[in-house]
């Protein structure tokens, strides 16, 4: 195995006082327990052959929502606790996961898209309007952005929590960039 990129995700938007349990542990074994069983079943052999990347894919649902107060018209949807967690949580297992296997020459990244990728679950949580909506990221700039990750000498990247177009741009592969991580800040993971 050269590579694994981790890109599964299962979210359902609803408030913690009302997330039926079964729901909130199958989202949490989708989201963050599936990366560390994959991970660690291709590290057996990225480990023996001394080289190897994980791209672990995140959501700018990491960044929370900041200190209250929060009025009644707080931007963005509710109900996104439990997957902006995971992505979260996800982030600090990259950086964690990276500092053990450095000295093995894998690599260990995080890449959540700038923008909206309209996708079907996007479409169907009304992120986007639909998968030619204008506003999102088209999905080659991640496909484009992975590859960048998954290719590049674990000096330069392993460790990194990063944008689609903020690393893209800052490789040359783009000129233009917009979104998280360029026009706005990243999670705090992404600024380490």
């Amino acid at each position: 195995m050269d590579v694994l990129v981790n890109n599964a995700a299962l979210t359902y938007y609803i408030p913690v006082k009302d997330y039926p349990v079964g729901k909130w542990l199958r989202s949490w074994a989708v989201n963050f327990q599936a990366p560390f069983v994959l991970s660690q079943l291709v590290l057996r052999d990225m480990i023996v052959r001394k080289r190897g990347a994980i791209v672990n894919i995140s959501s700018g649902s990491a960044i929370g929502p900041g200190r209250g107060p929060y009025p009644d018209t707080a931007a963005g949807p509710r109900g996104g606790t439990c997957y902006g967690a995971e992505k979260a949580a996800l982030e600090r297992f990259t950086q964690g996961l990276a500092s053990e296997v450095f000295q093995y020459g894998i690599s260990v990244t995080s890449l959540a898209p700038s923008q909206v990728v309209p996708t079907p679950g996007t479409v169907y949580h009304r992120l986007v309007s639909g998968l030619d909506d204008p506003r999102g990221e088209p999905p080659l700039l991640m496909a484009r952005a992975a590859l960048l990750l998954a290719t590049e000498p674990v000096e330069r990247v392993s460790g990194r929590v990063t944008y689609s177009q903020q690393i893209l741009r800052e490789f040359g592969w783009i000129d233009a960039a917009r979104g998280r991580g360029v026009d706005t800040r990243g999670s705090g993971y992404s600024e380490i």
